[in-house]
């Protein structure tokens, strides 16, 4: 009896693979959001409240950079800098209690132990908290900013 060929396999887990074939259904329309009014206003609130919340707590530098159609993984990134440990650990706190108060409940921060760096994810936005020497280096203006787009 004819053996057959071994069969290929792709490697990734079944979530990569299915993110790799893309939506269900094969090409088709685009489909669209539900009520983008909705969406963007609720994103212009969670921007207010982040952006509120850093100069009330005197950041420096606050800047806010539209993703939208560039990242997968949020729409907005907010980048500010505070001059020492204290100041951006008390920004961060702070900033997941207005939040919290203001109705988004799954925040997410990582660095907020004493470091030079110290993110937070509000879902829709990316907030980074840096040192100014920290920001300086990762420079995160510059990869994401609107001269990359124009390199292009």
């Amino acid at each position: 009896m004819p053996t057959l060929p071994a069969a290929k396999t792709v490697p990734g887990t079944p979530r990569k693979k299915a993110a790799a074939a893309g939506p269900k259904g094969g090409p088709g329309p685009k489909r669209l959001r539900k009520a983008p009014s909705a969406e963007s206003s609720a994103l212009e609130t969670l921007q207010k409240v982040i952006v509120g919340s850093l100069e009330d707590d005197k950041a420096e530098g606050v800047v806010t950079l539209d993703l939208a159609g560039k990242a997968t993984f949020c729409d907005r990134m907010v980048i500010a800098t505070g001059l020492a440990d204290r100041q951006i650990s008390a920004m961060a706190e702070h900033l997941q209690e207005k939040l919290r108060d203001a109705g988004f409940k799954r925040v997410m921060v990582e660095g907020a132990g004493g470091s030079d760096w110290v993110l937070i994810d509000a879902g829709d936005i990316v907030v980074h908290l840096f040192k100014p020497e920290a920001r300086a280096a990762y420079a995160l203006e510059k990869m994401w900013g609107a001269d990359l787009d124009e390199a292009v």
